[in-house]
């Protein structure tokens, strides 16, 4: 059965985790060197491989004498600093011994949100797998905040499935699966091998992170699980730091945890607005415009917007609220907000009058707006 599943399998991203190629005291090249022959087999099968890869801040702490986890950002910082040349440096020798060329791709949520720098990131990501070179990609710790704190690369690599439309999302962890129960803490837990949909039960059953090196548990993976199933992606989580775990489980193997993508897949820019994309702001619409919106598929009209709240640009991405605050969609807006606070609440045949120019007839468009029920924020 799982072997039918990830037949149509072309191309695949690949997040491994602090907590499968780091110890206490830096990176397990051991480790690495066998994901690395597992990852130059399926290339031999023909399949496109992309890696999204955490560790950096554990390969670098030791050269700053810290034990543990770095307790402050700038430590954190500097470790990441450190590390990512070391991280580099063990995935470039250990694919080397395959022949193959590797190439660090770093990415900001801010690469992300701007549908350029996007665009520009997919292009390079296409033009590395066509030479056959292997993509390492990893949260530029040195320079985010956010990320170094909240350890997103399990939500990175949701959003580089997108990116590079790729078929499936395989997370190496360093445990089995999702369990019933938490196995660490309970050892009549049993392991799910496949999720249909990610429901409110599924998504407590996650735990906490067990790991020094780690920074994401069990929730993070559901979560990214969730987007990529969004974007009709299914996603496996199994165990890294078993033997040809990847080998074994393209073999077919029943191994970990397989998510199953959604029926209803979401476009790839709807997909981007609602998980890439930052909210600058939030215009606050009357039940008129919600029902529009909500129930009709309609666009949003300067006519429905009765308040504003943030600053934003035109391309920006904002949230849309009924009068009470109850944000039911985001979406891209076409007005700065100096342009909005001068036509909202007027008829679109009247924007040209106010402004002397009209982008559009649609403060956001239906085609970039996403409802709330489709989607799962930050």
């Amino acid at each position: 059965m799982r072997k039918n599943l990830l037949s149509y399998v072309k191309r695949v991203v690949i997040k491994v985790g602090s907590g499968v190629i780091a110890e206490s005291d830096g990176l397990n090249e051991t480790i690495i060197g066998s994901i690395c022959s597992d990852v130059h087999q399926l290339r031999q099968r023909g399949y496109e491989v992309i890696i999204v890869s955490s560790g950096a801040v554990a390969a670098g702490k030791g050269e700053l004498g810290i034990s543990g986890r770095p307790q402050t950002i700038p430590l954190k910082q500097a470790a990441a600093a450190i590390g990512q040349s070391l991280l580099m440096r063990a995935y470039k020798d250990a694919f080397a011994g395959h022949g193959h060329k590797v190439a660090q791709v770093l990415l900001t949520r801010d690469d992300l949100a701007n549908r350029r720098r996007y665009l520009n990131a997919r292009n390079t990501l296409m033009t590395l797998l066509e030479f056959g070179i292997v993509p390492i990609i990893n949260e530029n710790d040195t320079v985010v905040v956010d990320e170094i704190r909240f350890g997103d690369n399990d939500n990175l690599s949701a959003l580089v499935t997108n990116l590079a439309e790729a078929n499936l999302l395989v997370i190496l962890s360093d445990v089995d699966g999702l369990y019933d129960r938490d196995p660490r803490k309970d050892p009549g837990a049993k392991l799910i091998p496949e999720v249909n949909s990610i429901t409110d039960e599924v998504e407590a059953m996650a735990g906490d992170s067990g790991s020094e090196v780690g920074t994401g548990g069990m929730t993070t993976k559901i979560k990214a699980a969730k987007r990529a199933s969004l974007y009709g992606v299914g996603t496996v989580v199994v165990n890294g730091r078993t033997p040809h775990t990847l080998v074994r489980l393209f073999d077919g193997e029943q191994l970990g945890t397989y998510f199953l993508p959604a029926t209803d897949r979401m476009a790839a820019k709807k997909h981007w607005i609602a998980f890439s994309k930052k909210p600058r702001g939030k215009l606050f619409v009357d039940d008129g415009a919600v029902r529009a919106v909500v129930n009709h598929g309609k666009s949003l009209l300067p006519s429905g917007i009765q308040g504003v709240e943030g600053g934003f640009e035109r391309g920006d991405a904002v949230r849309l609220c009924d009068l009470n605050g109850r944000e039911f969609a985001k979406g891209v807006i076409n007005y700065t907000l100096p342009e909005l606070l001068r036509i909202m609440g007027k008829k679109s045949s009247e924007i040209n009058e106010v402004l002397g120019y009209k982008y559009g007839d649609e403060v956001v468009h239906r085609d970039n707006l996403v409802l709330h029920q489709d989607e799962e924020e930050d």
